[in-house]
């Protein structure tokens, strides 16, 4: 089995990070693909740079020149994972969905520790249209913006612990993680809180796993279904970025959706 993870910003030392993470989760037998967009923001904190990302992951997606079995998009809260299911034939999971639905198997209400607190709004917004904000006990931002969490490792996870006790006493009894970049902090976290800890790339890479293994993959019977051929003017983008591009053996779903009927 293999699975594509893709983290949504352009950073490649947190696609390494993410990487890592998802191959600590994977079983044995299970071979992860680590990838980031051709072009994009560097970080996501926002509405803006959401839907540019989103964009950018589609067209790295369009163009992708490696088979996969299932793609696990490692943006939390952000937009493009109904995107990527119309565009592909393979399961999509994201990690803020996998995260929470993981939490609520361990307890009876979950909270979210994030980055900055204009990411909150974005992250109830997703969960609300999911389904999964009624058990959700609180999302707090750390007040950290995506590319900090590198630069002093145990200053984030302290602000990582000191936030996420303000959400147990806000009613959670599980944290999830609520940003890629935070993926392989879990295990310290938890240790400090002494309730689990869910981060979303692990627990995405485990629900990929177990869809792929039953045979499963995206319904296209309504919601899902493929893209409607058209011209798409100038798309992918990456296409134009790079000599020589492959099309993705995965992509598209339809055989009619190719790069002849979209006018590319």
């Amino acid at each position: 089995m293999r699975l594509l993870v893709m983290n949504p910003n352009t950073t490649a030392s947190m696609t390494a990070a993410i990487r890592v993470t998802a191959t600590a989760a994977a079983a044995p037998g299970t071979e992860i693909i680590a990838a980031q967009p051709r072009w994009g923001p560097e970080s996501i904190e926002g509405h803006f740079e959401g839907y540019l990302s989103a964009a950018a992951v589609l067209d790295r997606l369009a163009t992708f020149d490696t088979p996969f079995d299932a793609l696990v998009m490692a943006g939390f809260g952000e937009p493009g994972r109904e995107g990527a299911q119309e565009l592909l034939d393979v399961p999509v999971l994201d990690i803020t969905e996998s995260a929470a639905q993981m939490a609520m198997m361990l307890g009876h209400a979950y909270g979210i520790v994030t980055t900055l607190d204009r990411a909150v709004p974005q992250i109830r917004d997703r969960l609300l249209t999911a389904g999964l904000l009624q058990r959700c006990a609180a999302v707090r931002g750390t007040g950290l913006g995506v590319l900090e969490l590198e630069e002093d490792p145990e200053r984030t996870v302290e602000v990582i612990i000191e936030t996420a006790r303000e959400v147990v006493r806000a009613g959670a009894e599980v944290i999830c993680l609520g940003c890629g970049g935070m993926a392989g902090l879990q295990e310290r976290v938890a240790v400090a809180l002494g309730i689990p800890v869910v981060d979303g790339v692990a627990a995405a890479v485990k629900f990929a796993e177990a869809v792929v293994g039953l045979g499963l993959t995206t319904s296209a019977g309504r919601s899902f279904a493929p893209p409607r051929p058209k011209v798409i003017g100038s798309w992918p983008l990456s296409t134009h970025l790079r000599p020589s591009p492959g099309r993705a053996q995965n992509t598209p779903r339809p055989a009619a959706f190719s790069a002849q009927t979209s006018g590319i």
